[in-house]
This record gives C-alpha cells, structure tokens and sequence, in this order.
C-alpha cells in the first residue's frame, strides 16, 4: 500500500505526484496517464564507500598548514593553493602535482621527509571527526550495511588516522592508495573497495570531499555523494554527482 500526494513539479513543468511508502518519499513524474520513477530518486545503496582525509576526519586543513610549513623550512614559498590542488592525490600524483606547480627545481624528496614528520606531530595530538561521522558509522553497523574506506593515503597512513580517530573497529576493510597502480581520479581505489566487501559498484554510495574522487566515482559507476570540506569542485563534476550533503548526518537517510 502506499499513499499518492499530488503537487506540483516546476523543474519539469508536469503534473506529478509525490508517494510515500515505508516511510520514504519519491518523486513520481505523471506522463500520459503513467507514472514513471527516476532510478535516481529511488535508488537505495547496498554499501558505503568512504574516502577518509576531508570526508570522516578532519586532517586536511592541519595538512594545509604543515605544506606551508614545510615548504618555509626547505626555502621554498609554498601556498595554500599548491597544497589544495594535492588534495584527493595519492603519493606518486602528488610528487607530480607539486613538481608540476614547483618546478623541477624543486626539493621533493627532503620537503617530503619534513611534511610527513610534520603531519606525524599533528596527528598524534588527536584527529577531529568530520560532522555526523559517528552518527553515521553506528547507524551503518547497526543495520548491517556493509562499509569500507577508499583512501588515497597508504595503508600504513590510513590504518594509523583511523587508530588515532578511533573509528578502526567499524571497518573490516579498506583499499588504499599503494593497493592500486592508478589514484584518483582514475576508478581503481573504488573498484577494488566495492571488491573488497563484495557489492557491485552500481549497488554502492560513494562519500567524497574532492574533484578527484567524485572523477573517479563517477568513472567507477557508483553513485556519489559529496560534502564540501576546502574544495569546491567545478560545475562539470558536481553535475554528475548524486546528492551534495552538508554533513555526515545528512547520509543517514538515503540509506
């Protein structure tokens, strides 16, 4: 049984009618007397996918700072903005992003002995939960919806964030950026998450904070939900992203 609730839709300049079943709500589109619904609007995930930096935990403005940091210890002038266009990156893309806005010149190698020992300092003072985080994750285990990370960070970076976060215990599994030969935005990472727990990639919900990773969501087939952190994306990504959330919080009902 479910109930029909008419109104009207301005988007599509249709009659159409609202129904609600379950206690969810979907939008039916009325056309020549049938009722048609969008796969997007009732599309109810299988599984999570969670890119971790920027999206669960609250490391990339401190990993902002620590750039700008670094970089005045090695000599060199390094901006905000060098440090954002890393974001998303794995470790072999960032060397190449950075050379790319630095110059050849550029001291990576000695830079990126001083940025990690730097990041280390940081997050051994604790890593902030991005807003709803916990909600979410509890919400998640408790209805037995499979959850995994894709991150761009090694396994090693990845599994010691999440320990110091306290958020380990709620992934059985996570594919991270040494897993793959090709980051974000390339598909790998998220393919081989959506391996890793056995749910088809068109079956799952991918979070993401950046450009790179809603590429590689969408390269992947998997239906993307963004939350700005310090990115905001260009128009022709966000086009192709599911639901743009303002927290963490705001997931729990899709799913």
């Amino acid at each position: 049984m479910f109930l029909l609730k008419p109104f009207y839709a301005v988007r599509h300049n249709t009659p159409a009618w609202r129904y609600i079943f379950s206690g969810k709500q979907d939008t039916i589109t009325v056309n020549h007397g049938g009722f048609f619904l969008s796969k997007a609007e009732i599309f109810k995930p299988k599984a999570a996918i969670f890119d971790m930096d920027g999206l669960m935990l609250d490391t990339e403005r401190p990993m902002v700072k620590a750039w700008i940091r670094a970089g005045e210890i090695v000599g060199w002038n390094i901006t905000e903005t060098v440090a954002i266009h890393t974001i998303g990156l794995n470790n072999d893309d960032i060397r190449r992003q950075c050379m790319k806005d630095l110059g050849d010149d550029f001291p990576y190698d000695k830079f990126d002995v001083i940025l990690h020992r730097l990041f280390d300092e940081e997050f051994a003072k604790g890593i902030a939960h991005k807003e709803g985080l916990l909600d979410l994750l509890n919400y998640l285990k408790t209805n037995r919806i499979p959850m995994v990370v894709a991150t761009s960070s090694s396994t090693k970076s990845a599994f010691n964030k999440m320990k110091i976060a306290g958020i380990t215990d709620f992934f059985h599994f996570a594919a991270c950026g040494d897993e793959v030969a090709n980051g974000k935005p390339a598909p790998d990472i998220f393919l081989k998450a959506a391996e890793k727990i056995g749910v088809p990639p068109g079956d799952c919900a991918g979070l993401e904070d950046s450009s790179a990773g809603l590429k590689a969501l969408a390269a992947a087939g998997i239906h993307s939900i963004f939350i700005k952190d310090l990115i905001e994306p260009p128009a022709e990504v966000l086009a192709a992203v599911w639901k743009r959330l303002n927290n963490l919080r705001e997931v729990i009902p899709l799913f």
